[in-house]
């Protein structure tokens, strides 16, 4: 018999498992999908009882392929995407559509739906905001509990326990409510470094001094990484595992990555390292001993990722899901087959070799297609594409896609000289998720912001952070800490080349430039 534990990502359409033992080795794992509504522009919903049924169904399957026994897991934890989850006293779904449907019980990290509310949050100037950038995003969730409570006011008066995705599925494997300092943290206003962490005035403020009995919110939050108690008996049959399984109190996914790449780390090469999840959308992580507020980027937060330290996040809302855009966009993005984006990696690199990087100039992309939610915490701004010409063959889309990958990668820089900007050092981005999958990418963040890219042994970063939240919860590990240090490690490092950074350096000029030319329009307008 192992000790083994298994981790639950539930990412924006599908809930993966996998199954790690004690070194942090995967074993084992499985995947299931589930459905996003968009019933208006802006809004994304799920169903919370579709989303457990992909968990069930990914945990079984991993145990499956895995030929693994039931009493070898000891543990198990659970990541997710900061999404919003609406209940009834009972814990039954509420509805948080425009269509009144129960069913669609789940507001989606990316909605953008409470924009309006989010500006007014930011209108108050309250401290609150010291820790989120001094911007209110509308992705996190109290903008979106205003918009709520304003817009379906039948289905804000049936609300029982509000919860962030990761913690409703906690909720839903112990029967118990138990929240996550890394959730309400980070997405709630909750000042994990305060008594009362919940700021009631400030919730009065904005009209929300309802809040707390409508959401259940609990007086104090627990750690990652800490137990939740074992599974209760109808969510272990559904799991396929043993009652005595225990659930350790999970994380949203980006810190469950930051966890993964990050948590073996002391304080020095803390300050010199940035955990990087690329996949649909990017997420930044830098991790100090001392609180850091920097304008546009969210945080400083407190035991809301690494035990002890502070945390500040950073993101960009499209990344992936830009480079899906822009071969949706084109009418060569249509016949490219089912692995597209390793055509184009593969036309690009052909382009390279035969042209080098001039066959890109000329044609810039600003990849704010889905606002900038940092450095700028702008979530108005827009994508921008310059230096167009009458051409629609292959090679266009070659340049262009060429042209928003460079983009998104100088967005990254971007963000690192803010953070560097505020005292950190960084010179090193720890890199996970999809991206980290692709050569061409992970050469592009290194040249695009001159530093080395570090690769993870464990090619998936965020099932390996949880798995070490697993671990700990259940005691094979003392600690978080000590579980990352055990389960997790670097593969290979990536480093600039230094012939191309005259080239980056001229791009990122431009980038810059044309952020204040497109603010400069938007005035105008």
């Amino acid at each position: 018999m192992q000790d083994l534990v298994i981790a639950v990502d539930v990412g924006s359409s599908s809930a993966r498992a996998g199954v790690f033992d004690k070194r942090g080795v995967l074993l084992a794992r499985a995947e299931a999908p589930f459905s996003t509504a968009h019933p208006q522009p802006d809004h994304a919903e799920h169903s919370s009882d579709e989303i457990w049924t992909a968990v069930c169904q990914a945990v079984r399957g991993a145990v499956a392929a895995g030929h693994i026994a039931a009493g070898e897991v000891k543990g198990i934890a659970f990541d997710a995407t900061c999404s919003l989850v609406a209940l009834d006293r009972a814990g039954r779904p509420v509805t948080v559509s425009v269509t009144g449907e129960d069913r669609w019980n789940v507001i989606m990290w990316a909605d953008h739906r409470a924009t309006a509310e989010a500006e007014e949050i930011t209108a108050t100037r309250h401290r609150v905001l010291d820790h989120v950038g001094n911007v209110m995003s509308p992705e996190m969730e109290i903008p979106k509990l205003l918009w709520l409570k304003r817009h379906c006011p039948d289905a804000w008066s049936r609300y029982g326990l509000v919860l962030d995705l990761t913690d409703f599925l906690t909720w839903k494997a112990t029967g118990r409510a138990t929240v996550s300092t890394c959730t309400v943290t980070s997405k709630w206003t909750y000042l994990a470094h305060e008594k009362p962490g919940w700021q009631s005035d400030f919730l009065s403020r904005i009209g929300l001094d309802d809040l707390p009995d409508r959401a259940s919110l609990p007086a104090s939050t627990q750690s990652i990484g800490t137990s939740a108690g074992p599974l209760a008996a109808q969510s272990a049959t559904e799991l396929g595992l043993r009652r005595d399984c225990i659930v350790g109190v999970g994380a949203i996914d980006a810190h469950a990555g930051g966890i993964g790449v990050l948590g073996g780390l002391d304080a020095t090469l803390l300050n010199e390292t940035l955990a990087m999840i690329a996949g649909t959308s990017s997420c930044h992580m830098a991790a100090s001993p001392d609180p850091r507020q920097i304008p546009g980027i969210w945080g400083p937060y407190y035991d809301a990722m690494l035990p002890g330290y502070w945390l500040n996040e950073a993101g960009q809302s499209a990344t992936g899901s830009l480079l899906d855009h822009i071969l949706d966009l084109h009418a060569e993005g249509q016949s490219l087959g089912a692995d597209r984006h390793a055509v184009m990696a593969a036309r690009i690199e052909a382009a390279l070799t035969e042209s080098g990087l001039a066959f890109v100039e000329g044609l810039h992309v600003l990849p704010d297609f889905h606002g900038n939610r940092s450095p700028l915490a702008d979530s108005d701004s827009v994508g921008v594409i310059h230096g167009l010409r009458l051409d629609a063959s292959a090679d266009s889309l070659t340049r262009l896609y060429f042209a928003t990958a460079i983009g998104i990668a100088l967005g990254t820089r971007h963000i690192i000289d803010a953070l560097n900007d505020a005292g950190y050092a960084i010179d090193q981005i720890r890199l996970t998720g999809g991206h980290a999958a692709s050569p061409l990418l992970v050469q592009l963040y290194a040249d695009a912001a001159g530093v080395s890219v570090s690769l993870p042994e464990q090619p998936d970063g965020v099932l390996s952070g949880t798995a070490c939240v697993a671990a700990a919860g259940c005691g094979l590990y003392p600690s978080l800490t000590a579980a990352a240090a055990a389960m997790t490690r670097i593969g290979r490092t990536v480093q600039p080349v230094p012939s191309v950074r005259d080239f980056f350096d001229r791009r990122y000029r431009a980038f810059l430039l044309m952020h204040e030319h497109r603010r400069a329009l938007s005035r105008l307008a």
